[in-house]
């Protein structure tokens, strides 16, 4: 999957938590989100310099939230595990150990949350 092609498919599956992400869906997503973020932080720079609230970085961050959040549950389902594992990032170990997680290979194959992703489709018979 290329950057444009996990940028797309991050709003298409906004909210669907279902199925399994890609490392490569994954990464694009955080550097998507990481680029946005700090064009939004120098949006505000700009635009609102006296303000302290910078609406514009926090608009595109409540977008990106929940887009993030699913891309990132589909992620640990690639890896077999249950997405409420998410939740070990309220603390600082459990934020390493999903760095951890997202870095690792998904499993090959289907597993209990769907087909591999990075699986070639079947090509019907000639």
């Amino acid at each position: 999957m290329n950057f444009p092609q996990a940028i797309e498919a991050g709003f298409r599956k906004y909210v669907n938590s279902r199925g399994r992400a890609s490392r490569s869906e994954y990464w694009y997503w955080t550097l998507f989100a990481l680029i946005v973020a700090i064009a939004s932080t120098a949006a505000d720079a700009t635009l609102f310099p006296a303000n302290p609230w910078t609406p514009v970085a926090t608009i595109t961050g409540l977008a990106l939230f929940l887009p993030g959040l699913a891309i990132s549950i589909r992620r640990l389902h690639d890896i077999d595990k249950s997405g409420y594992w998410v939740l070990i990032a309220l603390t600082i170990v459990g934020v390493l150990l999903l760095i951890y997680w997202a870095v690792t290979p998904g499993t090959e194959g289907d597993n209990d949350f769907g087909p591999d992703p990075l699986a070639l489709p079947a090509r019907a018979p000639a």
